[in-house]
């Protein structure tokens, strides 16, 4: 006789499809620090020139660059004090920094080193549009082209300056490269035109 045949395989039951592992909660991003900030600077010379001049001096440090906020009427005294008392004998730069919204916009900062003490110190005061400062060449003579490339990036003045005059631009050139009012792309048209012959310097 015959064989029976096989009986078909019995359906398998559908396996249920395994669930996907939740995705990983996004990790809280941490809170940014807070900004460091200046701190008053405490020290023998600090000391001496709030003595010596009360509210016209602030002495700060921030991150660890020890400087002095001082009100113009008592700037050159200050750096008098400084060179010759402090032995800061070295004026390593004077620069500017421009603030438009602001009712003072220019801060000037003096970058001085003492020698015989390996110390650096910096000296920022507040002046107006239009407000001049106080040259600094009778103290170091190393003011006299710092303070002539603030007068032409800045147009800051120097009163009492020997020689008071453009260090990188030309004589006529108007405008002052490093005021936020001045565009990147700004140029003297004018002077472009008459002492190169071309339209445009760009």
């Amino acid at each position: 006789m015959p064989e029976d045949p096989k009986p078909p395989d019995a359906p398998q039951s559908a396996q249920p499809a395994e669930p996907k592992p939740a995705a990983p909660a996004k990790p809280t991003p941490a809170a940014k620090p807070a900004a460091p900030v200046p701190v008053p600077w405490e020290s023998p010379l600090a000391a001496r020139l709030k003595e010596q001049f009360v509210s016209g001096v602030e002495p700060l440090t921030y991150l660890g660059q020890n400087y002095l906020q001082v009100d113009s009427v008592s700037l050159v005294p200050i750096l008098q004090l400084l060179r010759d008392e402090q032995q800061f004998d070295y004026c390593v730069d004077i620069t500017a920094v421009h603030y438009p919204k602001r009712e003072r916009p220019f801060d000037l900062i003096w970058i001085l080193y003492s020698f015989p003490h390996n110390q650096r110190l910096r000296v920022r005061a507040q002046f107006a549009d239009g407000e001049s400062a106080p040259t600094a060449v009778n103290l170091w003579p190393t003011a006299n082209w710092l303070e002539r490339e603030v007068f032409d990036m800045f147009g800051i003045r120097f009163e009492g300056h020997p020689d008071l005059k453009r260090i990188l631009l030309p004589d006529g050139w108007k405008g002052h490269p490093l005021r936020k009012d001045y565009g990147i792309l700004q140029q003297d048209q004018e002077w472009v035109q008459i002492n190169l012959g071309i339209e445009s310097g760009q």
